[in-house]
C-alpha cells in the first residue's frame, strides 16, 4: 500500500513538523517515508506545505500529484490542493479557521475544529498535532501509539516541555474523529 499525504497551511502553524511527526510514526510502524516540504516566501505567515508518502514497499519519487489524503489547515490550502485529491481519498480540515465540506461526491471531507481542540489541551500551538489524531482515527495510513511515540522522540531535548501538551493533543483529535 502507498499513500500520498499533502498537509498545507501558513506559516507558524507547524506544518513541516507535523509532516516529520507522520514521517517518523510511519518509519516506527516499518513503512518506507519520503518528506518534500515547500515554504513561501516568508516562514511564519506565508504558505507552507510539505508532501509525504507512506508506502509498504520502496519509493521511485517524493512528490504527490494526486494525494489520497490532505490536510488543509486553512482555506487558501484546502483551495489549492483539495481539486487534486483522488475521488475516493480523504480531507481533513481545520474548522476553527474555515468550513468547506464537499458535495457528498468526490473524496470524504472530514472537519476537525482543531484549533479549539488544541486551546482546550493547553495552547494553539498543538493544531498539528490534533490534526495528526484525526488523521490516525480516520484512515489506516499510522496508528496513535505511531503518532504520541514520534512526538516523544522528536520533541525531546529543547522542546520537551511540549510533549505532554502535544500527546494529550494527538488523542484528543482521535478521539474527536472517532466519534464523527
Amino acid at each position: 500500500m502507498k499513500t500520498g499525504v499533502i498537509l498545507s497551511g501558513f506559516g507558524g502553524q507547524g506544518i513541516m513538523l507535523a509532516g516529520t511527526l507522520l514521517c517518523q510514526a510511519g518509519m516506527k510502524e516499518g513503512r518506507y517515508v519520503t518528506f518534500f516540504p515547500s515554504y513561501g516566501a516568508e516562514m511564519r505567515g506565508g504558505t507552507a506545505n510539505c508532501q509525504v508518502i507512506l508506502s509498504d514497499s520502496p519509493i521511485g519519487a517524493p512528490v504527490v500529484y494526486e494525494p489520497d489524503i490532505l490536510l488543509a489547515f486553512n482555506r487558501p490550502s484546502w483551495e489549492r490542493f483539495s481539486p487534486k485529491v483522488r475521488e475516493n481519498g480523504l480531507t481533513l480540515n481545520n474548522s476553527s479557521l474555515f468550513s468547506a465540506t464537499g458535495s457528498g461526491e468526490g473524496p470524504e471531507v472530514f472537519e476537525v475544529p482543531a484549533n479549539r481542540i488544541a486551546e482546550e489541551c493547553g495552547s494553539v500551538i498543538a493544531t498539528n498535532t490534533v490534526m495528526l489524531g484525526a488523521l490516525a482515527a480516520r484512515s489506516a495510513i499510522v496508528k496513535l501509539e505511531g503518532i504520541t511515540s514520534a512526538v516523544k522522540e522528536l520533541l525531546k531535548g529543547k522542546k520537551q516541555r511540549v510533549i505532554d501538551l502535544n500527546v494529550k493533543a494527538a488523542e484528543e483529535g482521535y478521539r474527536f474523529a472517532k466519534k464523527g
